[in-house]
């Protein structure tokens, strides 16, 4: 039996889904002894940090990670960074192959001015803050105005204008940061508008994520039924079924009777961010007019400022680089997966970019898995691990990280919560014994 030791860097949805695909194509010659490694002390990646908190059915696919981590042959080395407790090579030197899994996580910037004023942030920043993400717990987010201005036209987006809208108390039943609970509660924000480039029928939603807008019991959702219209007419009496539904979706929200809560969440398309006022903070948004023309967004010349205090771009994620590893356009340098002249491999967000939702990861980690396979010498290198590389620095294993998960799910229960997350590194530890 030959046993192959692999390295996944990354503890996210699909640095799970690699271990799994390893897993699934162990066979009576050849098996596979798996290390993930996770900078932060908490694994799940987006599913913890990145999930909207109203949204907890999405995270019951950590039941499907903790069956993963438990099923034998596999380690977690939580609290241990790439290019700070170890590098690339000692990596690569040591185990037959490694899948870096690292994901996406910086936002793309607007590029236009004012864009580092206090009060403009990236949902990249944003969204972690309220999922208790350890390194954003002291982001400023300045809650002390009545509009905020959301800039994209996806989930992310939404996910951000909803937290923004709705009332905070409807947020007590779910695993929201406490910091983020009580800075929303003292919000003064009653109007948030989500700013769209293009046109309804180009918006990347997902149907779901519209029809449950509707259901916001203290928010009033605003669409213009005349862009709606617009939008079915151009894309005629056989759109695609994901524009379909969309523009369905849009339609019932535009249709249903309207509401005088005290909250309201808008959205408006065909508006690009040109710049962002203010002397100190933000005060204002200039957004330029655009129209559909011959299929084509193009700019109508004319503008439109929104007064806000706060700005959220929600335009998209790139990777965050890790030396020793070759990266364009947001994500690594890959072909199918394989990184050049290596013995490395990518899965997820950092092979692709960002797109598709939890479930793509299986199935891209799958296809990646079969060409590593492909790809293993005869025989295991045999060169040991990173245990001895790593004697004297706090490592959270999986039985720390399950003594961290049960502490937070058990201090969640009286309150009627999944989990009250714990947000601070040196808390963390400690509830994993460490």
């Amino acid at each position: 039996m030959r046993t192959y030791r692999i390295a996944i860097v990354g503890a996210g949805p699909a640095g799970y889904f690699a271990a799994q695909a390893l897993q699934n194509s162990a066979s009576d010659d050849q098996t596979f002894a798996i290390d993930m490694i996770e900078r932060l002390p908490t694994p799940w990646g987006l599913v913890r940090s990145g999930v909207a908190p109203d949204h907890p059915k999405i995270k019951t696919v950590s039941k499907v990670f903790e069956k993963i981590a438990t099923a034998g042959n596999f380690r977690l080395f939580g609290n241990v960074e790439l290019g700070t407790d170890l590098q690339i090579k000692d990596l690569t030197d040591r185990y037959d192959a490694v899948i870096v899994s690292t994901g996406s996580s910086l936002g793309k910037k607007l590029g236009i001015p004012g864009e580092n004023l206090q009060g403009s942030l990236s949902a990249a920043d944003f969204v972690p803050w309220y999922n208790a993400h350890p390194d954003f717990t002291a982001l400023d987010v300045p809650l002390d105005c009545d509009t905020a201005v959301v800039i994209g036209a996806g989930n992310v987006a939404m996910d951000v204008a909803r937290m923004l809208a709705l009332e905070p108390h409807e947020l007590d039943a779910t695993d929201t940061a406490n910091h983020a609970i009580e800075a929303l509660r003292k919000s003064s924000i009653r109007r948030v508008i989500l700013c769209a480039r293009r046109g309804p029928e180009h918006a990347a939603f997902t149907s779901p994520e519209l029809r449950e807008l509707p259901k916001l019991e203290h928010t009033n959702v605003l669409m213009d039924g005349n862009q709606i219209s617009a939008a079915r007419d151009r894309v005629g009496a056989e759109p695609e079924k994901d524009v379909k539904s969309n523009l369905d979706a849009m339609g019932l929200i535009v249709e249903r009777e309207k509401t005088s809560h005290e909250r309201t969440l808008e959205f408006e398309f065909l508006l690009t961010p040109i710049e962002i006022h203010g002397t100190d903070r933000v005060t204002e948004i200039a957004l330029g007019i655009n129209e559909i023309k011959d299929g084509k967004v193009v700019s109508t010349g004319q503008t439109k400022t929104i007064k806000c205090g706060l700005v959220v771009s929600a335009i998209g994620y790139e990777a965050a680089p890790i030396e020793g590893i070759t990266y364009a356009n947001g994500k690594i340098v890959n072909t199918d997966g394989r990184i050049s002249g290596t013995n490395m491999y990518t899965v997820g967000w950092a092979k692709r970019g960002p797109s598709g939702v939890i479930g793509t990861n299986k199935s891209d980690a799958s296809e990646v898995i079969k060409l590593l396979i492909e790809d293993l010498p005869k025989e295991p290198k045999n060169n040991g691990d990173v245990t001895e590389l790593l004697q004297g620095h706090t490592v959270v294993t999986q039985s720390h990280w399950e003594a961290i998960n049960a502490a937070e799910v058990a201090q969640g229960e009286p309150l009627g919560k999944p989990r009250v997350k714990a947000a601070d590194r040196h808390e963390l530890l400690r509830l994993g014994g460490l």
